[in-house]
């Protein structure tokens, strides 16, 4: 669950188990990438946080030498709260990123104004749709009335004083009859109830969407009214390219300009559409809270601060922006996982929770595991009183505070469970008011939660706390208290899930003690707005609840428990279809991954490359037959492979693709390997001078290779380098690269998927399956991922070369090694969904496009000088003026000679 249990958890058991002979560590103990947690994972019986356990999975997948490897197999893994774990944590994937380039350029501070701009237009908007609706129902105008409230629904269906005319008598059927004409035909009349907004919130999927009038709105006066509308780039491309007036250089300049519109206009869009969510769907002290200038999000399940953990795809800075704290820059995702995926690695898995039956079938359905019910150790002796409904927040909250004092007076410790912050300082300040001395648990006061538990069974005591109280620790009653009735539980609103109420339930009552459990809900709560059934109203409406009046009857509760298995089904649809995804991204893991490891161990690299450089010769033989043309087939052969292939026509033409494959392979082999052995001995006498000369002070050199266009360090034992004549240098040459492209295009390609997940996802309006077509298109994505991979290894491994001449110019290895990943766990899981707000936290990128050993020198246009082509050819003592014209294109650089 946390690292304080976990460190607990080992520290309290670690004794029995060492005097049995097992060695116990923890993760938590110890910094990532460190020798200590290597030990840690050795340990027979190792304990830490789930989190933890995934990020180091995910390191481990970005190392560059097996010395830096934690972990071990996936054998068995003994989950506590488990429901916690694998069911409320799993719809949150594990993600590390790092900056991306210019990712500190971003429009939310610009764009910030037009958007409050918006969100203040449609709050006025949407108080005079309230008046207008109470006017036109009071007169008896049911169909305008209700669409005038309809209208204030979708505007802004979390604004209190809507909030509060919809609990009163016969207004929630009013909206319900309206919403239903709406919704009928397939939502054909929508368009026209949302017409006169500025913006549409859809609350139970999450999203928001601006109209057209909220569009009009945010353009400023004199700006290009389609400043915030996307081109359509397919009918506009085509329009460029049939026009035959304009030269060819002049129609490739307006596409690009074109392309370059629709590229800058999306993130713009984006950015609006982000703005206006952290506006109107995310509430500071409910979502999340402000600390030392930072936002930090707020776990819903537990209420603990997710500390470093950001929203994805540019929503936290969004967030930033609206609450004027400082813009962190935008990251790209290095290597992602889910909680789910990770645990079901595992050959065994198991785990324990107070709360699992509910979600029994979940637990099968995903990780295969039965859920089996242990009798208590002695009879419960709770009373669990059934829910008491008011009509307004403001009854239920005075009620709350009425029952804390008296308990108190009976000399009953009490507990009071709230949703978010935000509700336990209102019930904070009401008891301030009223003199009764109690605690407060929430995300602002984490810290202090086992010293607040540890008091909280004590006579009198008054812990208000949000849903992280006491998860993985018991209150202990006094004598006293369990003699005045024992711990009494006050649930200040239903939450969404079953589990978490029953969790809080769970805090009293416990070996047996007395206790007892309330639940005080009002018709104004989330739970009761968005999934409350028709029936429940209508015989509200027909009791005629009044102010100040309450509701107390199993019916009432148990169609409040009946509303929470809804969204609990629902919710398990949304965490099913994000593991069918991910299934897909799981699949590619491991492939990649496996083939990564192979190259890290250097088990089967050699295999491997030679794979590659076979796939890679079909693949240009392929493409060479069906363009026909011989010598384009040559020139790519010369672009990748870096050497002239001898072909007739006549063979060309009449050889089949295999033959042709067959003989290109054995050519590029031969190649491969004369350059190799030209490559090491070369490099030999300035390895063995150093090894003589610095020897003693250097374990591992670094050697840059280079293809002609990027340079990559390798390194490499200096000792075992002069001792197989630098065959330990091409080693790990091919072992530094094969690492270095996988890693570079993997990156490439997590963010293209990323892309992919989130286009398929209209294909719903064509009445297709998202899923099926994110599986295809993702299928065929890593196929072009796998030939780009192969491609660009087999290219720079044909190509490598040492622009290193002297001895002195060999550095030791140690200077240049990619800096490990050191993060702190705060600052790891500030990785997930997305974020990342210290450019520390993540590797610096492998590859560095330097260009090969470049002059500094200005030549005249007559001076000789030495030029080096992509394709790796040099040309050396040439006029400047002949090559003049390639250099400016780019498809040559100036060397040092």
């Amino acid at each position: 669950m946390n690292d304080y249990l976990a460190r607990r958890d080992s520290e309290w058991n670690g004794p029995i188990f060492e005097w049995l002979g097992l060695k116990v560590d923890c993760i938590d103990k110890h910094q990532p990438n460190t020798d200590a947690r290597r030990n840690a994972y050795n340990a027979d019986i190792t304990y830490g946080t789930n989190n933890e356990f995934g990020f180091d999975y995910l390191r481990d997948n970005m190392a560059r030498e097996p010395e830096e490897l934690v972990q071990r197999g996936h054998h068995y893994a003994m989950v506590d709260e488990v429901d916690s774990v694998l069911i409320d944590e799993a719809r949150t994937p594990l993600i590390i990123s790092g900056p991306i380039p210019r990712g500190d350029e971003h429009e939310f501070y610009d764009l910030k104004p037009r958007i409050a701009k918006v969100v203040e237009a449609q709050k006025k908007l949407v108080n005079q749709y309230l008046n207008d609706a109470k006017k036109l129902l009071a007169e008896g105008q049911d169909k305008d009335g209700g669409i005038a409230l309809f209208r204030a629904h979708r505007a802004m269906p979390k604004y209190k004083p809507l909030i509060k005319v919809l609990s009163e008598m016969g207004m929630k059927n009013v909206l319900q009859k309206t919403e239903n004409y709406f919704l009928a035909d397939n939502k054909k009349l929508m368009p026209e109830a949302d017409a006169p907004l500025y913006f549409v919130i859809e609350e139970k999927d999450n999203s928001v969407q601006l109209t057209d009038k909220g569009t009009d709105l945010i353009t400023g006066e004199g700006e290009d009214p389609k400043f915030f509308i996307l081109p359509e780039i397919g009918v506009e491309l085509n329009k460029i390219e049939k026009n035959l007036s304009l030269p060819a250089e002049e129609r490739l300049k307006k596409k690009e300009d074109l392309i370059r519109e629709y590229t800058t206009k999306s993130q713009r869009i984006h950015s609006v559409n982000q703005l206006l969510k952290a506006y109107t769907l995310f509430e500071k002290d409910t979502e999340y809270i402000i600390v030392d200038g930072k936002v930090k999000i707020v776990d819903e399940q537990t209420g603990r601060v997710l500390d470093g953990r950001r929203y994805s795809d540019g929503l936290h800075q969004a967030i930033e922006a609206k609450e004027n704290v400082k813009v962190e820059d935008a990251t790209q995702t290095y290597a992602t996982i889910t909680l789910q995926n990770y645990f079901r690695m595992y050959h065994k898995l198991a785990g324990m929770t107070g709360t699992a039956v509910t979600e029994a079938g979940e637990l099968w359905d995903i990780y295969k595991l039965d859920v089996v019910t242990i009798p208590t150790n002695k009879p419960m002796t709770r009373q669990d009183k059934d829910d008491l409904v008011y009509k307004t927040m403001r009854e239920k909250f005075n009620a709350v505070v009425e029952e804390i004092v008296k308990l108190t007076q009976e000399g009953r410790p009490v507990l009071v469970g709230t949703t978010s912050v935000e509700i336990s300082e209102l019930v904070s300040r009401m008891l301030q008011i009223r003199k009764i001395k109690h605690q407060v648990l929430n995300a602002k006061q984490h810290q202090r939660e086992a010293e607040i538990v540890a008091e909280a069974g004590k006579p009198g005591t008054v812990t208000i706390a949000t849903n992280m109280a006491g998860r993985g620790t018991d209150i202990k009653l006094t004598a006293e208290s369990k003699a005045a009735g024992g711990l009494a539980i006050i649930g200040t609103e239903r939450h969404e899930s079953r589990r978490v109420d029953r969790q809080l339930r769970g805090r009293s009552g416990r070996q047996g003690d007395p206790g007892s459990s309330q639940f005080y809900v009002s018709l104004e709560d989330n739970l009761m707005r968005l999934f409350m059934p028709e029936r429940i109203a209508r015989i509200m409406d027909r009791l005629g609840l009044k102010e100040g009046e309450v509701i107390s009857h199993s019916m009432v509760t148990s169609s409040i428990e009946r509303a929470q298995k809804k969204v609990e089904e629902n919710n398990f649809g949304i965490r099913k279809r994000l593991l069918e995804y991910d299934n897909v991204m799981n699949s590619q893991r491991e492939v990649i991954y496996k083939r990564r490891r192979n190259a890290l161990h250097g088990e089967r690299l050699q295999l491997d490359i030679l794979t590659m450089l076979y796939d890679t010769c079909d693949e240009i033989v392929a493409s060479g037959k069906a363009g026909e043309s011989l010598e384009n087939f040559k020139l790519n052969i010369l672009s990748v492979l870096g050497f002239d292939f001898t072909l007739s026509q006549e063979d060309f033409t009449k050889l089949d693709q295999a033959v042709i494959t067959d003989r290109l392979y054995d050519q590029a082999l031969t190649h491969y390997e004369h350059k190799n052995k030209a490559a090491a001995d070369k490099s030999y006498p300035i390895v063995l001078d150093v090894y003589k000369t610095r020897g003693g002070t250097f374990k591992d050199i670094l050697v840059p290779f280079t293809d002609g266009i990027k340079q990559i360090g390798v390194a490499a034992d200096l000792k075992k380098c002069v001792d197989s004549h630098n065959g330990e240098l091409i080693k790990s040459m091919e072992k530094m690269i094969t690492l270095a492209i996988i890693d570079q295009n993997w990156k490439e390609h997590l963010r293209d998927m990323d892309d992919l997940k989130q286009s398929v996802q209209n294909a719903v309006y064509e009445q297709k399956d998202p899923l099926l077509i994110y599986k295809f298109e993702g299928f065929e994505a890593f196929k072009r991922f796998i030939a780009k991979v192969n491609e660009e290894t087999i290219s720079f491994l044909m190509k490598a070369d040492i622009p290193v001449r002297e001895a002195d110019q060999v550095q030791e290895a140690r200077q240049f090694k990619r800096q490990k990943l050191s993060e702190k766990k705060e600052e790891s899981r500030s990785l997930l969904q997305g974020g990342g707000s210290q450019p520390s936290a993540a590797p610096r990128q492998v590859e560095e496009k330097v260009m090969p050993v470049k002059s500094e020198k200005v030549a005249g246009r007559n001076d000789k000088v030495t030029v080096q082509y992509q394709d790796g050819r040099v040309e050396k003592d040439v006029k400047y003026k002949k090559v003049e014209d390639d250099i400016k294109a780019g498809k040559c650089i100036v060397i040092e000679g």
